[in-house]
């Protein structure tokens, strides 16, 4: 997407919600829990809220990351997919960081809408926050099932309300304690680590910079240029919403204390039901973009071999947006406990920032491979290195005093993620090396032999198979077994199809290898990451292109039916390839095994996932045998044969 007024209104909607609705709760998370507040330590704390800003969200992603698209798409998924066919084991870098990114999407909606409804304990302090909170999520995600356009199209003027608002609260605490200003200086960084524990404290500032990823994540939706643009008017806001905020705290240290959140304390009286109204919409806004994003994630991951098959609905005609209700309710379910096991935002606040700093680890290594395969100057790569490990490690060790405060929670959702990930990857490369395939070629006068004996009881008119086989010329030894020994299938044409699923977004196109014309026919679908295998539509366009094209003739050839222009019938077979458990397997990859079996319970099958008529199909079930598994070590023993005594 190019530069434009409704690409910048687009980004401000989709892409800042995150890291805009920080302001909500970073400088209360950085102050909590202190008597005394030193001005140096106000001043310090400002300052590395500004230099994480300009380093990691500046800097890293907007000047740097968002070089890195794929097609114009972006993501942690995407940028796997520019480098995985020269760093074979990089896909640990995106199993652990696409992992921990969905993790962070179950505390997010959590902390920003309760942080928002917290608001009106100011003016009403017995109201029951939680109710409020845990109707704001259920609707939210009740409304997923329906699609969001209805929303997306105030998404962009709602936030430049709240960053107008931002900047507006934050300006007029900033003209009463110009002073303020002087954070900027980088100074000050250094002097805020001289408080005792300042540290630790470097966890509550990272929750400024929270949001950064989702600007890579989202390049497809609005454009590296528009999200560029956008970012100098969000970044004003936000630096002067929290520099307003500590001017707040350094004017009235007397009033501060554990229950006041400085953002609602720089809120004028009469404002506070607006702001808060304002808030919670920006809170929504944040948590359905995160929604959004993790329904891709989830959709990327399953082209990519790295996630089950689930069920994906298209609830718009809008490009990309897709909903997955396995997902989407299990967000629900996790976003409610959250809720309900923290109780309040300021413990949520201990349990957020881990997950996402080891995603910001794990896109700076593959950034770093990207580069290197761009031919970047290998010193400059290395500086970069050298400059954001430093930053994320150090963030990541403060963030680890996290983990029995509440930060065990999205490790162990990550932990969830990655396990399923990882064993499904595996388990789909393993099944692969376990594949034996044969020339095409080599078969090709017993298929047309078999086309032709009619002592051989028709079994389709066309009869198709999905293979895998990445070569034009090879076919699984299986599907050739399933032809012509399980069963013998005499068919009019045979058709073999195949999904090859590439490295770039959005490709969508076929190719046609007719090896007997008319009669065995292969077709390779290539198709983008993003892009949804609906096979049986895209098998029907090829068939009916064919037909005009006079490639092809699917009148039947039964007499009966032929006299009158009836087509023959499709009949697909499907080779459901089961472990073979006489295999002695490794512990590791029995495991694996084991554990990729439950996980195709829970997914959906093929049948589902490629669209196709359940009426027309036949499954077939093949042991995996790896090829020099057809000779075990058994011998046998001659010997000679018993005498017969004649009395």
């Amino acid at each position: 997407m190019g530069l434009s007024l409704g690409g910048i209104l687009i980004s401000l909607g989709i892409v800042f919600g995150d890291i805009g609705t920080s302001p909500l709760y970073v400088i209360r998370a950085i102050i909590a829990g202190r008597d005394v507040i030193e001005p140096d330590f106000i001043f310090g704390a400002l300052s590395c809220i500004f230099w994480t800003l300009t380093f990691q969200t500046t800097i890293k992603y907007i000047s740097i990351t968002l070089n890195a698209d794929n097609k114009g798409e972006g993501g942690i998924f995407a940028l796997f997919a520019l480098i995985r066919r020269r760093y074979k084991w990089v896909y640990l870098l995106a199993v652990i960081g696409g992992s921990t990114l969905l993790a962070d999407g179950i505390i997010t909606p959590a902390i920003t809408i309760t942080s928002a409804v917290e608001g009106l304990n100011i003016n009403y302090p017995d109201l029951p926050v939680i109710p409020i909170a845990l109707i704001i999520i259920f609707l939210l995600f009740i409304l997923q099932q329906f699609g969001t356009k209805f929303l997306g199209n105030s998404f962009g003027p709602m936030m430049i309300i709240w960053f107008l608002m931002l900047g507006t609260l934050g300006i007029v605490q900033v003209l009463q304690y110009p002073g303020i200003l002087n954070a900027l200086n980088p100074y000050y960084v250094f002097r805020f680590f001289s408080y005792p524990g300042s540290f630790i404290l470097l966890g509550a500032v990272f929750l400024c910079t929270t949001g950064a990823e989702a600007l890579y994540s989202d390049i497809g939706h609005c454009g590296a240029k528009n999200i560029r643009i956008s970012w100098i008017f969000v970044k004003v806001t936000l630096i002067l919403n929290y520099m307003g905020q500590g001017a707040w705290i350094l004017k009235n240290q007397d009033l501060v204390n554990s229950s006041i959140n400085p953002f609602y304390a720089i809120v004028p009286s009469f404002f506070i039901i607006p702001s808060v109204i304002i808030a919670t919409i920006a809170a929504i806004i944040a948590s359905q973009a995160l929604i959004t994003g993790t329904f891709t994630l989830i959709s990327e991951a399953i082209s990519l071999n790295f996630w089950p098959r689930v069920k994906k609905n298209y609830p718009t005609l809008i490009k990309g947006q897709v909903y997955v209700p396995s997902i989407n309710w299990f967000l629900c379910i996790a976003c409610s406990f959250v809720i309900l096991f923290f109780k309040e935002s300021a413990n949520m606040e201990a349990a957020y920032g881990l997950s996402i700093t080891i995603t910001m680890l794990m896109t700076t290594l593959m950034l770093a491979f990207y580069l290197r395969t761009r031919h970047t100057n290998p010193i400059l790569i290395g500086l970069m290195l050298l400059l954001f490990l430093t930053i994320e490690g150090s963030f990541l060790i403060a963030n680890l005093n996290k983990f029995y405060n509440g930060g065990w929670f999205t490790v162990f959702i990550a932990a969830i993620y990655s396990i399923v990930m990882y064993t499904w990857f595996n388990a789909r490369k393993m099944r692969n090396m376990f594949l034996i395939f044969v020339r095409l070629n080599n078969y090709i006068q017993v298929l047309k032999d078999l086309c032709h004996d009619e002592s051989v009881p028709k079994f389709a008119s066309n009869l198709v198979y999905i293979s895998r086989a990445n070569n034009k010329s090879d076919i699984e030894s299986s599907i050739m077994y399933s032809i012509l020994n399980k069963h013998p299938k005499r068919a009019d044409r045979y058709w073999f199809l195949h999904i090859d699923i590439g490295d770039e977004p959005y490709t969508l196109e076929y190719e046609i290898t007719q090896f007997v014309p008319d009669t065995i026919i292969k077709v390779d679908f290539y198709l983008g990451f993003k892009v949804e295998p609906k096979i049986n539509l895209y098998f029907r366009q090829v068939v009916h292109e064919m037909l005009e094209n006079k490639e092809i003739e699917l009148t039947s050839k039964y007499e009966s039916l032929k006299k009158h222009n009836i087509a023959g019938e499709f009949q697909f077979v499907i080779i459901d390839r089961i472990p073979n458990y006489d295999f002695d397997f490794s512990v590791h990859d029995n495991f694996i095994v084991k554990l990729y079996q439950i996980l195709r319970l829970l997914g959906t099958s093929e049948i589902k996932t490629f669209g196709l008529d359940n009426s027309n199909i036949l499954i077939e079930k093949v042991p995996l045998v790896p090829e020099d598994l057809s000779h075990s070590n058994l011998e046998m023993h001659r010997r000679n044969a018993p005498t017969s005594h004649v009395n």
